[in-house]
């Protein structure tokens, strides 16, 4: 999930090479796009159940969707443009991680207030179709998984997303197994976590690529 789209540098002069060979790949951009499409049928799928079942982990992985979609939608953006720019766009990024994280925390607390008890069965169908379409969007990120900050957020995101789904699915088990709301509420509330961590690491792989661009100057430019 983009809740947790941290990454950690494996050295700059990988990372740009690679990035640069993403940018002259059309592989590499047509499952951009088939992810951006696949992240907003399932934003509009989980958002619809996540209400009809007061789910609030559905709802935060709905969001979640959404904000994959506009990870997909600004890495395509920025493919080809040199680093300091992709890296703008993962602060850009990690701006929204935070955002969606602070969100999540709060629905949560006022779930829990509230006592409210999900529809377990809603929350088991629709998360067992979102685990199947980020393991899908999974597989085919998997060969251009290492790279810049933006290439990795893209590729951990989506990783990241099907363990999310593996979380929902065991809070529908827990919800119907104890008929109490708090193991969706502890999910909920696990997404906003690992968001906000995200939101820190990812800010922090960009500074230093953005550090980098600067000292290197002109050369950085010339080597994309």
């Amino acid at each position: 999930m983009s809740a947790s789209c941290h990454s950690h540098s494996h050295g700059h002069g990988h990372g740009h090479d690679h990035g640069a060979a993403a940018a002259t790949s059309p592989a590499y951009r047509r499952i951009l796009w088939i992810a951006l499409a696949v992240n907003l049928a399932m934003f509009l799928v989980e958002i619809g159940a996540g209400v009809a079942a007061q789910s609030v982990s559905l709802l935060a992985d709905s969001l979640d969707f959404l904000g994959d979609a506009g990870n997909y939608g600004i890495s395509l953006f920025v493919l080809g443009m040199v680093i300091r720019w992709r890296a703008r766009a993962s602060l850009l990024k990690a701006a929204s991680m935070g955002a969606f994280g602070l969100w999540v925390a709060i629905t949560t607390v006022n779930h829990a207030l509230a006592g409210t008890v999900p529809a377990a069965p809603v929350m088991g169908i629709v998360g067992a179709l979102a685990l199947a379409a980020n393991f899908g969007v999974a597989v085919l990120l998997y060969r251009w998984r290492e790279g810049d900050s933006n290439m990795r957020s893209v590729w951990i995101c989506t990783r990241n997303d099907a363990i999310g789904n593996l979380a929902v699915l065991a809070a529908a088990a827990g919800v119907f197994g104890s008929g109490s709301g708090w193991p969706d509420y502890i999910v909920a509330a696990t997404m906003s976590g690992l968001a906000l961590v995200g939101a820190l690491q990812v800010t922090r792989h960009a500074m230093a690529e953005l550090r980098g661009s600067r000292e290197a100057g002109p050369q950085a430019v010339g080597s994309l």
